[in-house]
């Protein structure tokens, strides 16, 4: 036989497109069309509804950046149409090749119940089959104007990412308001001849499975009368029923296919816009569950659950009664899909604390699974946390993003920092976005690297971000492909029942240890520093508030703050979501960011001011109050007295320009440029800035990468960079008040001020009494476009290894570039601190708020020594989403401490986070309310329980990598106490607390992590 594939196929998509599509709706009339638009932000539905609109025709243009036009559509029914199906067809302007991101709608019936979204894929509302025509028709639409930001060509600048810039001119054109005619059989014959014509190129082309679809698709198209598809439609299916009956082989990849719609908390659209855009999203779902009976659709993000709820109760009512029916699944046990390199140990484990506790508050549902398949990349410390949260199970997508290295396993065991192994999955289709189309499922089945001895994958189906999630076709396309020869099996389930199936089949999956490094979007660990910096900050006021708070209410009875300490916990995950804190969401976001971090911070400084006081208690002694899990000067962790002081630091000319600074402990020589040419050791006689280099130096690079600005910084920026050495300035710098509390008053600093290019740099280098650091304090007034700037310190150290802080620990990584999988981390994250060290002696690099850095190694052609350098990420200027990232002052705060153990790191990390408190009080100690007797245990909270019992709840870990032996000391009596996860619930077969009166005994493997609830007597 001849060939003849190419001409079949080729018919096959034309009249597809041209004839069979558009058939599907048969005749149509127009609706009558009236818009009125709502001025400023959005409206009540009520008042929406009640709003008094004004005609527009179709192609008329409407709505400005960000605004909400409310159109009513009415109409008549045809009396011809009697017993037919009808649809309305309402297409807001939407560019089809374009699921999400841009206009929406949700359509109400006049009493103001939801009935669904209006999507690019997804345009129609069902009327239904009027016995006698003449049926009224009257619907109203809340139509969002979204600008497209991500357009054609993508990571243009743009205005539009604020509506303070975005300006007024209409950004869509009305394309159709119509009834039509709805014809089954049509639709139906599309659906099959997609899925057959989708599956045939992914066939080999001589196998007979292939000729069979083309002759049999070829015989139907034969049977299409084109003049009249919707009288031929059936007889061109019945062609097509044996080869669509064909079962698959037994062999079939199996697909679980899970409803979805991705969808960003925020990213190029703000915050409010986020709660309507599940609104839309989770109406279209409920409706698709009570027309499909097999479909399954799951939700993650607890917070958007809870925005429903709050703003949308009508669409809530559906939602809480599909779930009842076990359709509408939470997933992910999280507060919102967060970055998880970024966020601290208790930031990250109260994601699950509070995610988790929504669901089971709500629905009485525990999640087994984390569900994170956009999240960039994932930290060494999180299996540890999803176990401790009562979870099992992680799924994510986006590491098949890698640039470099194709990861190994689609289904493995994942292992983080402490030994915790977590069954992951890795969906082979390579989408979290999946709409079932052939060349998708194919590939999944193609791509499962785990074939032989596992052959289940999940497939997370539908458009997100205001694609409106699963569509009918999809669902129309998964039943053909249930058993279908050539394809892979696909059947709607649950997260959960993939999982248990995963499980059960792959008894001995393989293992991957340490961090789940995306090799992309590395610079989402610099870009917008007021966001992570006011992450930062509030994660530890946080810390301070439920510390000060618990030690007051158990001390003095003050009023514990639980309502509000859970409002602003709430608040901090929320932005912790991972277009967030990574700093690549539109301006307006991170905007309005910074004000809420601003506004948290007064809000917990005023709970810790107000728990101090309650325990300082009256007068006119000085107390220090140490937030910090180590003592410092005298005052216990977690507890409050008068600091000891002593000590002096010294600053004198150094010979050939510039400073010289020396407590004892340290000499640091900052020459003429301000740059530190040495900081020596005195107690181990050993220099810490490599021969011929100069530390504190920061090096400005162009930063210009091939796409996604806000998001990636590529490996070429390095190519070219300047070293910025020429200072305006180098004096003696007068510090206010001392480095910290108990540091005495003779703290020796100098001031170095620097400009380059429209951006002016003010430093302040310190050293205080007793301190064996060099504090560095940075201000940047930062002007500059497409630039990355680096603050480097080049260490005479030889280290084939580095450390750096994660959640409840740290994390190992090569300083050289063996392999590709080495090199492809050019760009890393870090929490507070950074260690690079030799046996024997180590240096920490410790930051407030930075969380980016690099660490290269190189041999030294002089001496053969090995120079080793840290560079912490200060600030870019990427031009896209927001044009203006990062303009205006900055201020940083890094310290370099020569000498430094890891257990050093830890304790430098948390005192440049945890500043002391002074308070003026009764001259009486504050003792802890919980004591630690080893420092390598490091507690991360102190807090009441949760369930308002009183119970006294406190997490900590071993944060050396070591085993740590300890006693733990209530300052309280103690009537019991227990282990428990960390919704704070008694762990099955969990650890003995061994108690003896108040104190109890504790052995810790390496980095465990461990929650006690303390009962008080």
């Amino acid at each position: 036989m001849h060939d003849d594939r190419g001409l079949v196929e080729a018919r096959l998509k034309r009249v597809l497109d041209e004839r069979i599509r558009p058939a599907v709706y048969s005749a149509s009339v127009p609706l009558d069309v009236a818009v009125w638009n709502a001025p400023g932000e959005p409206v009540p539905v009520a008042e929406g509804l009640a709003a008094e609109p004004s005609p527009i025709t179709v192609g008329t243009r409407w709505g400005a950046p960000w605004g909400t036009s409310w159109f009513r559509v009415t109409g008549t029914v045809p009396a011809a149409w009697a017993g037919r199906t009808v649809e309305a067809v309402l297409d807001l302007g939407f560019d089809e090749n374009m699921p999400g991101f841009q206009c929406e709608g949700l359509v109400y019936r006049p009493d103001g119940t939801p009935v669904k979204g209006l999507n690019p894929r997804n345009q129609w509302v069902r009327i239904g089959a009027p016995a006698e025509g003449g049926e009224e028709v009257r619907l109203h639409i809340e139509a969002a104007s979204n600008p497209v930001i991500l357009d054609y060509h993508p990571f243009l600048p743009t205005e539009l990412g604020d509506k303070e810039t975005a300006g007024t001119e209409p950004q869509y054109r009305l394309a159709r308001m119509d009834l039509a005619v709805f014809e089954e059989s049509v639709w139906q014959l599309v659906m099959d001849l997609e899925v057959l014509g989708e599956l045939m190129p992914e066939l080999p082309a001589d196998s007979a499975r292939r000729r069979e679809i083309l002759r049999a698709v070829d015989r139907a198209l034969d049977a299409v009368d084109l003049q009249d598809v919707p009288g031929t439609a059936a007889a061109a299916r019945a062609r097509l029923e044996q080869v669509l009956a064909t079962p698959a082989e037994p062999s079939a990849h199996r697909i679980s296919a899970v409803g979805h719609a991705h969808i960003d908390s925020a990213w190029l659209w703000p915050l409010r816009e986020t709660v309507r855009k599940v609104a839309r999203t989770t109406s279209n779902m409920t409706a698709l569950l009570e027309d499909e009976p097999d479909f399954v659709f799951a939700m993650s993000q607890a917070q958007q659950w809870a925005w429903v709820k709050e703003h949308r109760p009508e669409v809530w009512a559906k939602v809480k009664k599909a779930v009842a029916d076990g359709r509408f699944v939470p997933a992910g046990g999280m507060w919102v899909e967060s970055d998880t390199n970024m966020p601290g140990s208790e930031a990250m484990a109260r994601q699950f604390v509070h995610g988790k506790r929504f669901f089971l508050d709500e629905f009485g549902i525990e999640n087994d699974e984390a569900w994170l398949p956009d999240t960039f990349g994932f930290a060494a410390g999180l299996p540890q946390i999803i176990k401790a949260a009562g979870s099992k199970w992680l799924l994510t997508q986006k590491i098949s993003w890698s640039q470099t290295n194709t990861f190994p396993h689609h289904t493995f065991r994942w292992e983080g920092i402490d030994g915790t192994r977590i069954l992951t999955h890795f969906p082979p289709v390579d989408t979290y976005n999946c709409s079932m189309k052939g060349s998708e499922i194919a590939h999944a089945a193609r791509n499962f690297k785990d074939k032989g001895v596992a052959r289940h994958s999940l497939a997370p189906t539908g458009w997100g971000d205001g694609g409106g999630g699963t569509t009918r076709e999809m669902v129309a396309k998964a039943a053909r492909m249930r058993d279908l020869e050539g394809a892979a099996r696909v059947v709607w389930e649950t997260p959960e029942a993939f999982f248990t199936k995963a499980e059960a089949e792959y008894a001995d999956p393989p293992v991957w240890v340490g961090e789940l490094y995306l090799e992309l979007h590395r610079a989402t660990l610099t870009s917008q520093a007021r966001t992570k910096q006011g992450n930062r900050r509030s994660e530890h006021l946080l810390r301070e508030a439920e510390l000060w708070a618990a030690t007051a209410a158990v001390r003095t009875g003050f009023p514990y703050p639980y309502e509000r300490l859970d409002r602003i916990w709430k608040t901090v995950l929320l932005h912790q979501f991972h277009d967030i804190l990574p700093g690549s969401s539109i301006a307006w976001v991170h905007r309005e960011a910074e004000g809420t971090y601003a506004a948290v911070a007064e809000e917990l400084n005023a709970v810790v001011d107000a728990a101090q006081r309650a325990l300082a208690g009256d007068g006119t002694a000085e107390l220090v109050f140490n937030s910090a899990p180590h003592a410092r000067h005298g005052v216990p962790a977690g507890g409050a007295a008068r600091p000891v002081c002593g000590g002096a630091a010294h600053l004198r000319p150094r010979e050939g320009g510039g400073y010289v600074l020396g407590n004892g402990l340290l000499r640091v020589e900052i020459d003429e440029r301000g740059l530190v040419v040495s900081a020596y050791d005195i107690g181990a006689d050993r220099e810490t800035v490599a021969p011929g280099a100069a530390a504190n130096l920061l090096q400005l690079h162009p930063d210009f990468p091939n796409m996604w600005d806000a998001w990636d910084v590529d490996a070429f920026y390095r190519n070219t960079g300047t070293d910025l050495v020429e200072a305006d300035l180098v004096e003696p710098a007068d510090l206010v008040e001392p480095a910290g509390p108990g540091e005495g008053t003779g703290t020796a600093a100098v001031r170095i001020v620097r400009s380059f290019g429209s951006s002016r740099v003010t430093q302040v280098l310190s050293l205080a009494p007793g301190a064996k650091r060099l504090d560095i304090d940075t201000e940047v007034d930062w002007h500059e476009t497409e630039k990355f700037l680096k603050l480097a310190f080049p260490l005479d150290v030889h280290a084939e290894r580095y450390a750096s802080e994660t959640q409840f620990g740290h994390f190992h990584r090569a300083t050289h570039t063996n392999t590709s999988w080495e090199a492809a981390k050019f760009e890393a994250c870090n929490h507070r601190f950074v260690h690079i060290g030799e046996p024997g002696w180590g240096v920490a690099l410790v930051t407030d708020s930075t969380y980016g850095h690099d660490v290269t190694r190189t041999v030294r052609a002089a001496d053969s020594g090995t120079t080793t350098t840290f560079r912490a990420s200060l600030l870019r200027a990427p031009r896209f989403p927001d044009p203006r990232t990062d303009q205006g002052v900055h201020r940083f705060r890094h310290a370099l401490a020569p000498g430094a153990t890891i257990g050093d790191a830890v304790r430098e990390g948390y005192r440049v986070n945890l500043p002391e408190r002074r308070v003026t009080g009764a001259d009486a100690a504050v003792a802890p309310l919980v004591a630690v007797d080893d420092d390598a245990v490091v507690v991360t909270a102190v807090k009441l329980a949760d369930d308002g019992g009183g119970d006294v709840v406190v997490r900590f870990h071993e944060s050396r990598g070591g085993r740590a032996r300890a006693t733990l000391t209530a300052g309280f009596p103690l009537a019991g106490a227990v282990a428990t996860d960390l919704l704070e619930r008694p762990v099955a077969g969990g650890r003995t607390v061994e108690r003896t009166g108040d104190t109890m005994s504790l052995a810790l493997r390496p980095f465990e992590l461990v929650t006690l609830r303390l009962t008080r007597a």
